[in-house]
């Protein structure tokens, strides 16, 4: 059993979600059927452009709302990590933002886990001192 970061206390084994080899399998499947769909739209002219235009769009929109979501109350650093990763499926200036996104969004996440520790273990000694 292994302990949560936050509570402490004891959460699932992680041995028991281990994938099996046919869920393996599928999901290799569904990969390679992807890979082959996304070759064949790149070899005709017309749907590669409606393509990328189409994951511009996709894109852009959720990135956008991550951006504005960084401002008012919603999951901005999601979303903009999500926006950039659909963007990079197509386009290859998006990865290193993506890159660079990725690192942000786990410095915070850690910094909000180290702000939380911080608020429970003043708690404590809050109510230690009542005593």
């Amino acid at each position: 059993m292994t302990q949560t970061p936050l509570t402490g206390t004891e959460g699932p084994d992680p041995a028991g979600s281990r994938a099996t080899p046919a869920r393996k399998r599928y999901w290799r499947r569904i990969r390679v059927r992807m890979r082959i769909w996304r070759m064949r739209m790149r070899s005709h002219p017309l749907l590669h452009v409606t393509w990328r235009t189409v994951v511009a769009v996709v894109g852009g929109a959720v990135l956008t709302m991550g951006l504005v979501m960084c401002v008012t109350p919603g999951p901005g650093i999601a979303g903009i990590v999500l926006g950039l990763a659909i963007l990079s499926s197509e386009f290859g200036w998006a990865n290193g933002l993506l890159r660079r996104a990725r690192t942000h969004a786990v410095r915070a996440k850690e910094s909000a886990i180290a702000a939380e520790r911080r608020r429970r273990e003043r708690r404590r000694r809050k109510r230690a001192g009542r005593r």
